[in-house]
């Protein structure tokens, strides 16, 4: 049966395009949803209108996933599973279990369809491929970790034993500049001790012979 797109239909074709599709996908799911309508004479002529109305939501939609896959492409997700000693998982991640923490990250809603090519069976880093009804296909991050090997967690544990390294390192400067701080008052104090008790004690001259010899005169009378 041939139809006009109103909608942008994945793997079908654009708003305002004939397309050839089968009878039952066209009664059931285009036509009730409002995606499509089939070809009459009225709405071929309706189609160049149409065309100009989709090409400004287009424009639209395209800023709007834009956004989105900017989102998606600096998003990580996190999935612990249980795997054996090879790395090969007990099981896999599912673009179904993908799109849904998509969803529960940033709240898109996509069609499991349009998350990856296949299921994740391995540990490791993936780069999954998110296809966006604008025709953007920005890829979002998976980690797949054995469970209680989060990297999260050991990264923090790794952060906060560098914090701690540095406390104890700023610590030990402290003790530093505080011993130096001592000794130099310590040095002060020896500098800075009265200035009459670091001079020599002033000389006698003796008396001559003459003034001990008179002295002595004086003494007997």
């Amino acid at each position: 049966m041939k139809v006009i797109l109103l909608e942008d239909v994945y793997k079908q074709g654009v708003a305002g395009e004939v397309v050839n599709v089968a009878p039952g996908y066209a009664r059931n799911y285009l036509i009730p949803k409002r995606l499509a309508v089939k070809v009459t004479p009225g709405a071929l002529k309706q189609s160049e209108t149409l065309r100009q109305h989709v090409e400004v939501r287009r424009a639209e939609k395209e800023e709007k996933f834009s956004k989105i896959g900017e989102q998606v492409e600096g998003l990580t997700l996190y999935f612990g599973v249980k795997a054996s000693e090879t790395g090969k998982l007990y099981g896999s991640v599912t673009p179904v279990e993908i799109a849904d923490l998509l969803k529960d990250e940033i709240g898109l809603e996509i069609d499991r369809r349009r998350v990856g090519d296949r299921p994740l069976r391995e540990l490791g880093e993936h780069m999954v491929p998110v296809r966006l009804d604008a025709g953007l296909a920005p890829a979002v991050r998976v980690i797949v970790f054995r469970e209680g090997e989060d990297p999260r967690l050991m990264e923090a544990e790794a952060e906060e034993a560098v914090e701690e390294e540095g406390e104890g390192l700023a610590e030990d400067t402290l003790s530093e500049d505080v011993l130096a701080e001592d000794a130099e008052m310590v040095e002060a104090e020896l500098v800075e001790e009265p200035a009459e008790a670091l001079q020599p004690a002033a000389e006698v001259e003796p008396e001559s012979e003459e003034q001990e010899a008179d002295e002595a005169v004086e003494e007997e009378a």
